[in-house]
Protein backbone atom coordinates (compact mmCIF):
# COMPACT_ATOMS: atom_id res chain seq x y z
CA UNK A 1 0.00 0.00 0.00
CA UNK A 2 1.49 3.28 -0.61
CA UNK A 3 1.58 6.24 1.37
CA UNK A 4 -1.22 7.75 -1.18
CA UNK A 5 -3.99 5.20 -0.46
CA UNK A 6 -3.85 5.78 3.38
CA UNK A 7 -2.55 9.21 4.41
CA UNK A 8 -1.93 10.29 7.82
CA UNK A 9 -0.72 13.72 9.11
CA UNK A 10 2.21 13.82 11.95
CA UNK A 11 -0.42 13.54 15.00
CA UNK A 12 -1.85 9.87 13.34
CA UNK A 13 -5.04 11.26 12.11
CA UNK A 14 -5.97 10.99 8.38
CA UNK A 15 -5.10 13.69 5.97
CA UNK A 16 -8.18 15.13 3.90
CA UNK A 17 -7.30 17.34 1.62
CA UNK A 18 -3.45 17.39 -0.18
CA UNK A 19 -1.43 20.06 -2.30
CA UNK A 20 -0.89 18.19 -6.05
CA UNK A 21 0.21 18.55 -9.42
CA UNK A 22 -2.20 17.56 -12.02
CA UNK A 23 -1.57 16.05 -15.51
CA UNK A 24 -5.29 16.49 -17.47
CA UNK A 25 -5.60 14.08 -20.00
CA UNK A 26 -7.66 12.99 -22.90
CA UNK A 27 -8.04 9.43 -20.28
CA UNK A 28 -9.78 8.94 -17.20
CA UNK A 29 -7.48 6.76 -14.62
CA UNK A 30 -9.30 4.56 -12.07
CA UNK A 31 -8.42 3.42 -8.39
CA UNK A 32 -6.44 0.41 -9.22
CA UNK A 33 -5.58 0.95 -12.85
CA UNK A 34 -1.98 1.31 -14.62
CA UNK A 35 -2.04 4.06 -17.73
CA UNK A 36 1.19 3.33 -19.86
CA UNK A 37 2.13 7.61 -20.23
CA UNK A 38 5.01 8.71 -22.77
CA UNK A 39 6.64 12.19 -21.53
CA UNK A 40 8.21 14.73 -23.37
CA UNK A 41 6.81 18.58 -21.76
CA UNK A 42 9.39 19.77 -19.71
CA UNK A 43 6.73 20.90 -16.78
CA UNK A 44 5.80 17.14 -16.93
CA UNK A 45 9.20 15.50 -16.77
CA UNK A 46 10.00 18.20 -13.99
CA UNK A 47 6.87 17.05 -12.27
CA UNK A 48 7.63 13.19 -13.02
CA UNK A 49 10.75 13.70 -11.73
CA UNK A 50 10.05 15.03 -8.81
CA UNK A 51 7.18 12.56 -7.94
CA UNK A 52 9.97 10.15 -8.20
CA UNK A 53 12.49 11.40 -5.95
CA UNK A 54 10.02 11.84 -3.01
CA UNK A 55 7.66 9.15 -3.47
CA UNK A 56 4.60 11.39 -3.84
CA UNK A 57 1.82 11.62 -6.00
CA UNK A 58 0.18 13.70 -9.11
CA UNK A 59 -3.57 13.50 -10.17
CA UNK A 60 -4.57 12.45 -13.58
CA UNK A 61 -7.96 14.43 -14.61
CA UNK A 62 -9.69 13.71 -17.72
CA UNK A 63 -9.80 17.36 -19.55
CA UNK A 64 -12.79 19.14 -19.94
CA UNK A 65 -11.42 21.46 -22.05
CA UNK A 66 -8.37 22.69 -23.82
CA UNK A 67 -5.49 19.78 -24.93
CA UNK A 68 -2.98 17.69 -23.48
CA UNK A 69 -0.08 19.97 -25.01
CA UNK A 70 0.84 23.54 -24.47
CA UNK A 71 -1.52 25.58 -22.74
CA UNK A 72 -2.41 24.50 -19.05
CA UNK A 73 -6.04 22.57 -19.68
CA UNK A 74 -9.33 22.80 -17.41
CA UNK A 75 -9.70 19.25 -15.99
CA UNK A 76 -13.13 18.00 -14.45
CA UNK A 77 -12.78 18.06 -11.26
CA UNK A 78 -12.64 14.63 -9.65
CA UNK A 79 -9.62 12.65 -10.65
CA UNK A 80 -7.55 9.88 -9.16
CA UNK A 81 -3.79 10.19 -7.68
CA UNK A 82 -1.20 8.30 -9.25
CA UNK A 83 2.07 6.89 -8.26
CA UNK A 84 4.56 5.94 -11.18
CA UNK A 85 5.45 1.82 -10.66
CA UNK A 86 7.93 1.60 -13.68
CA UNK A 87 9.51 4.21 -15.67
CA UNK A 88 12.65 4.27 -18.83
CA UNK A 89 14.22 6.70 -20.73
CA UNK A 90 15.32 4.86 -23.86
CA UNK A 91 15.74 8.06 -25.84
CA UNK A 92 16.73 11.47 -24.39
CA UNK A 93 13.68 13.88 -23.41
CA UNK A 94 10.75 11.16 -24.04
CA UNK A 95 10.19 8.94 -20.50
CA UNK A 96 8.14 6.39 -20.28
CA UNK A 97 6.30 5.21 -17.44
CA UNK A 98 3.28 3.15 -15.99
CA UNK A 99 0.80 5.42 -13.44
CA UNK A 100 -0.87 3.40 -11.04
CA UNK A 101 -4.05 4.66 -9.70
CA UNK A 102 -4.48 5.52 -6.05
CA UNK A 103 -7.58 7.23 -4.27
CA UNK A 104 -10.13 9.62 -5.83
CA UNK A 105 -10.14 13.05 -4.90
CA UNK A 106 -12.32 16.28 -6.04
CA UNK A 107 -10.09 19.31 -7.04
CA UNK A 108 -11.10 22.41 -4.86
CA UNK A 109 -8.94 25.10 -6.06
CA UNK A 110 -6.27 25.09 -8.41
CA UNK A 111 -4.06 27.63 -10.44
CA UNK A 112 -1.33 27.18 -13.26
CA UNK A 113 2.31 27.59 -11.92
CA UNK A 114 5.25 29.54 -14.08
CA UNK A 115 6.01 26.45 -15.72
CA UNK A 116 2.16 26.23 -17.16
CA UNK A 117 1.94 23.17 -14.76
CA UNK A 118 -1.23 22.97 -12.70
CA UNK A 119 -1.27 22.42 -9.23
CA UNK A 120 -4.07 22.27 -6.97
CA UNK A 121 -5.22 21.29 -3.37
CA UNK A 122 -7.36 18.28 -3.40
CA UNK A 123 -10.03 17.00 -1.27
CA UNK A 124 -9.72 12.66 -0.73
CA UNK A 125 -13.14 11.07 -1.53
CA UNK A 126 -13.98 7.99 0.89
CA UNK A 127 -14.06 4.71 -1.22
CA UNK A 128 -17.36 2.93 -0.09
CA UNK A 129 -16.71 -0.76 0.94
CA UNK A 130 -19.05 -3.48 -0.29
CA UNK A 131 -18.63 -6.65 -1.41
CA UNK A 132 -20.40 -8.17 -4.88
CA UNK A 133 -23.34 -8.92 -4.64
CA UNK A 134 -23.93 -12.32 -5.58
CA UNK A 135 -26.60 -11.48 -8.54
CA UNK A 136 -23.67 -9.17 -9.86
CA UNK A 137 -21.63 -11.95 -10.18
CA UNK A 138 -23.18 -12.64 -13.60
CA UNK A 139 -20.44 -10.13 -14.92
CA UNK A 140 -17.16 -12.11 -13.90
CA UNK A 141 -16.78 -13.82 -16.70
CA UNK A 142 -16.94 -11.24 -19.15
CA UNK A 143 -14.30 -9.88 -16.77
CA UNK A 144 -12.09 -12.77 -16.40
CA UNK A 145 -11.82 -13.14 -20.31
CA UNK A 146 -10.68 -9.11 -20.58
CA UNK A 147 -8.16 -10.00 -17.89
CA UNK A 148 -6.72 -13.28 -19.24
CA UNK A 149 -6.35 -11.25 -22.79
CA UNK A 150 -4.71 -7.79 -21.62
CA UNK A 151 -2.26 -9.97 -19.41
CA UNK A 152 -0.73 -8.88 -15.66
CA UNK A 153 1.10 -5.50 -16.85
CA UNK A 154 -2.43 -3.94 -17.85
CA UNK A 155 -4.44 -5.72 -15.05
CA UNK A 156 -2.04 -6.49 -12.23
CA UNK A 157 -2.77 -9.11 -9.64
CA UNK A 158 -4.28 -9.37 -7.10
CA UNK A 159 -7.65 -9.72 -8.87
CA UNK A 160 -10.19 -8.62 -6.32
CA UNK A 161 -13.31 -10.15 -7.41
CA UNK A 162 -15.40 -9.99 -4.52
CA UNK A 163 -15.07 -6.01 -4.36
CA UNK A 164 -17.69 -3.79 -5.56
CA UNK A 165 -15.45 -1.51 -6.52
CA UNK A 166 -12.71 -3.18 -7.61
CA UNK A 167 -14.91 -5.18 -10.42
CA UNK A 168 -16.69 -2.01 -11.33
CA UNK A 169 -13.60 0.30 -12.07
CA UNK A 170 -11.81 -2.98 -14.08
CA UNK A 171 -14.71 -2.89 -16.61
CA UNK A 172 -15.54 0.26 -16.92
CA UNK A 173 -12.21 1.26 -18.07
CA UNK A 174 -12.27 -1.16 -20.71
CA UNK A 175 -15.41 -0.40 -21.77
CA UNK A 176 -15.76 1.36 -25.26
CA UNK A 177 -17.35 4.25 -24.70
CA UNK A 178 -16.43 7.87 -24.67
CA UNK A 179 -14.15 9.21 -21.91
CA UNK A 180 -17.38 11.27 -20.70
CA UNK A 181 -19.28 8.17 -19.97
CA UNK A 182 -16.39 6.99 -17.82
CA UNK A 183 -15.77 10.00 -15.92
CA UNK A 184 -19.04 9.77 -14.89
CA UNK A 185 -18.75 6.74 -13.78
CA UNK A 186 -15.88 7.32 -12.12
CA UNK A 187 -17.60 10.08 -10.02
CA UNK A 188 -19.94 7.85 -8.49
CA UNK A 189 -19.46 7.05 -4.80
CA UNK A 190 -21.49 4.09 -4.66
CA UNK A 191 -20.06 1.32 -6.04
CA UNK A 192 -23.44 -1.16 -6.65
CA UNK A 193 -24.90 1.89 -8.50
CA UNK A 194 -22.00 1.72 -10.46
CA UNK A 195 -22.21 -2.01 -11.34
CA UNK A 196 -26.15 -1.75 -11.77
CA UNK A 197 -25.44 0.59 -15.02
CA UNK A 198 -22.71 -1.21 -16.39
CA UNK A 199 -24.85 -4.65 -16.00
CA UNK A 200 -27.77 -3.31 -17.76
CA UNK A 201 -25.05 -1.45 -20.46
CA UNK A 202 -24.22 -5.09 -21.09
CA UNK A 203 -26.94 -6.68 -21.07
CA UNK A 204 -28.28 -4.10 -23.81
CA UNK A 205 -25.53 -4.86 -26.13
CA UNK A 206 -25.69 -8.85 -25.28
CA UNK A 207 -22.28 -9.16 -23.97
CA UNK A 208 -23.03 -11.20 -20.68
CA UNK A 209 -23.53 -15.19 -20.58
Amino acid sequence: MGWFDFIRSPDGGSVDTLRIPLFPLNTVLFPGGVQPLKIFEQRYLDMAAACLKDGSPFGICLIDSGAEVGEAAVPHLVGTLASITNWDMEQLGILQIDAVGGRRFRILDHEVGASKLLEATVELLVETEAPLPQHRERLLPLLQRVIGDLGPARMPPPHRYDDASWVGYRITEVLPVQNLAKQKLLELDDPLIRLEILEKFLDQRKLLD
